[in-house]
């Protein structure tokens, strides 16, 4: 696997090749997603890219009726809300995302422990000045398995 800087650019980049991916920390083997240049658990510097397998488990959800503009732009707001929440990976690490293939409607049906895999989604980016909008990016969100 090429080394890429542990950044939220290279997770991006990874994202839009299909692969999500966090970084291992080498002194206590903890998992961070997105990736992180220094360990939270240890403070240690030294990590590796490790592909996560994308499997895993609602912890926590919110459905949001207003968004940043890439949710905006497709048509996400009041009428059409979106689903938003913690994943539990198999991994361990818990990570951020939107959840698709949920009742948004409806939220009382979606329910914690869901289980749910990774797909990938081309968006704008997330800002509000067009150009930087008009921007392509792949992000991670997951689907109800």
């Amino acid at each position: 696997m090429a080394e890429r800087a542990f950044t939220s650019d290279s997770f991006y980049l990874y994202a839009g090749e299909k692969k999500l991916m966090g970084t291992r920390c080498l002194s206590c083997g903890k998992i961070s997603c997105p990736p992180r240049p220094i360990c939270i658990h240890c403070q240690s510097d030294k990590a590796e890219w490790v592909e996560l397998k994308g499997k895993g488990k609602i912890a926590a959800f919110s459905v949001i009726p207003y968004g940043p503009m890439p949710f905006v732009k497709e048509g996400y707001g009041r009428d059409n809300p979106h689903c938003s929440g913690i994943i539990e990976l198999e991994e361990g690490v818990k990570v951020a995302g939107q959840i698709l293939g949920v009742d948004v409607k409806h939220p009382d049906n979606i329910k914690i422990g869901t289980p749910v895999t990774v797909d990938f989604t081309e968006r704008g980016s997330w800002h509000y000045i067009e150009d930087v909008y008009k921007v392509r990016k792949v992000y991670p969100v997951f689907k109800v398995a």
